[in-house]
């Protein structure tokens, strides 16, 4: 019984000692059948590299591309070409729909090259790329508001760009999006019977997002709301600005109904919230 355990012992720290004999030997590029040969990577000219690259961006082969530009930029990270290699890895991330990527291959781009000629074309793809993510009206949309900041970037810094109108056009879009959040918020406390909190949301989208296609509704919702709380005259104010700015609505005809029910109509009244001085802007 004692030799027994006195045997597995000594097999046991064989084997240990076999194991670190064999990977001391490796970190130091032997091992116990001989010497272990590092290959090199073959150093290749950047020129080489990038041309071989834009191949195969001519071909569509964008992993290919990426492949390439992430060794010319090793290789080569002071080379005239590391520039253009950051420029097309943001291009070929997009093209291949990594937007993730693309977003942190922009941000790489804007933090070396600040001057560049390119920085409207890298701010438009980053903006483009966030807005492609942007997810349904129930999740999270700081995506949104990043593909917003991005192209408000654009638009101020370079407003003569080729890239300002699509801008402008996903700008919009994104502040839907951002208006739609709101208005699901709102229309849940509303059924919950926070007035208040419904009231905020409501607001928010009449005060930052005039644009959307939630403006109607969100007027609307705050007559519903003001009549919740008792408050007649901020009631008639909502119903009155809707009334003055898409009076076919067919959201106006229901708030305008729901004001008669208490037998007032659509009024600006002074001293309310809104008391007729919003004008909001047409699409």
């Amino acid at each position: 019984m004692n030799f027994s355990k006195r045997g597995s012992g000594l097999v046991v720290r064989f084997l240990t000692v076999l194991m670190l004999s064999v990977l001391v030997s490796g970190c130091s590029g032997f091992n116990l059948f001989g010497p272990v040969k590092i290959e090199e990577e073959e150093i290749i000219p950047p020129d080489e590299l990038y041309s071989s690259a834009l191949a195969d961006m001519d071909r569509q082969f964008f992993k290919s591309a990426l492949a390439t530009l992430a060794k010319l930029e090793r290789q080569h990270p002071y080379s005239e070409y590391a520039e253009k290699a950051k420029l097309m890895t943001v291009y070929a991330n997009f093209r291949i729909a990594d937007y993730p990527e693309a977003v942190l291959a922009a941000d790489r781009y804007l933090a070396l090259y600040p001057s560049s000629p390119q920085v409207a074309y890298i701010l438009y793809l980053k903006g483009t790329s966030l807005f492609a993510q942007i997810k349904d009206i129930t999740r999270d949309q700081q995506l949104a508001q990043d593909a917003i900041d991005t192209y408000r970037l654009l638009i101020s810094n370079y407003p003569k760009s080729e890239y300002v109108q699509e801008s402008r056009d996903n700008m919009r879009v994104a502040f839907d999006q951002l208006a739609g959040k709101e208005m699901s918020v709102g229309r849940y406390y509303l059924g919950n019977g926070q007035y208040t909190a419904a009231i905020n949301r409501f607001r928010a989208v009449v005060d930052n997002y005039q644009t959307s296609t939630h403006i109607e509704e969100a007027l609307y919702r705050l007559t519903e709301a003001y009549l919740k709380l008792g408050l007649v005259s901020e009631a008639q104010s909502a119903g009155a600005v809707l009334g003055l700015n898409y009076p076919s609505s067919s959201w106006y005809e229901r708030a305008y109904n729901l004001l008669q029910q208490q037998g007032v109509v659509p009024e600006a009244v002074a001293g309310t919230s809104l008391d007729g001085t919003l004008q909001l802007e047409k699409n």
